[in-house]
């Protein structure tokens, strides 16, 4: 790896490790327990999945506009949902339905051992692709498609996250958890959302309604 690589992976000044720290700190002040994933967040490059000019603002406890319409999730959005998919579960795939910047799928990872995303958005998806080949993240296989269909030929998923929220849950994600599995969505009309958590037993599927939150809407359809 050359130095101007090395550098832009490590940080300076406001994307240094000692800004990222600081970040992690915030996390577990906001009661993120798990220490795999404050680990994963602490070596993270954030920086790298927003634009340059956004990049001093990168480890603040804030979500960030990545074009498109669409945000970058807050860390602690990002923390408390991986957090919540791997507690108590042992999770060997996973879907994400919405690849937006790519930093919840890098995070997932790191974690996870197989990670499924799928974009709507194909700029989107090809310059998060971009980063995921920069980093070496060789465990993560996107699709270009409509979220809302999740990934049924490569079902079922130990867990399923969402990071858009549609107003009523898309039946055809349930159906593609494995026996146990969990999903954790937002849902609601906008200044009504909640984040929920499903979680598979048998034929059964046990909602809990984890906080209220606020996420871009989940769309139809495709944008090349």
């Amino acid at each position: 790896m050359s130095s101007v690589m090395s550098s832009s992976l490590t940080g300076v000044g406001m994307t240094s490790q000692r800004t990222r720290n600081r970040l992690i700190s915030l996390l577990k002040k906001n009661h993120i327990k798990n220490d795999k994933v404050l680990n994963v967040m602490s070596e993270m490059p954030r920086h790298l999945f927003v634009d340059e000019a956004l990049s001093s603002r990168a480890y603040e406890n804030i979500s960030l506009p990545i074009g498109h319409g669409q945000t970058i999730s807050q860390p602690y959005m990002v923390a408390l949902m991986t957090e919540l998919l791997l507690e108590g579960s042992h999770v060997n795939k996973i879907l994400e339905v919405g690849t937006g910047s790519g930093y919840q799928t890098a995070i997932l990872s790191k974690l996870v051992p197989t990670v499924y995303s799928v974009e709507r958005i194909k700029p989107l998806l090809n310059r998060a692709r971009e980063k995921f080949r920069q980093l070496r993240l060789n465990n993560i296989l996107t699709s270009y498609s409509d979220g809302g269909w999740g990934w049924p030929n490569k079902a079922p998923f130990d867990a399923i996250i969402v990071t858009a929220a549609p107003e009523t849950l898309p039946a055809s994600l349930l159906g593609q958890l494995a026996d146990g599995g969990k999903l954790i969505i937002p849902m609601g009309k906008k200044g009504e959302q909640e984040l929920f958590l499903f979680h598979r037993l048998g034929d059964k599927y046990h909602k809990k309604t984890i906080e209220k939150v606020s996420f871009v809407p989940l769309l139809k359809g495709k944008i090349d």
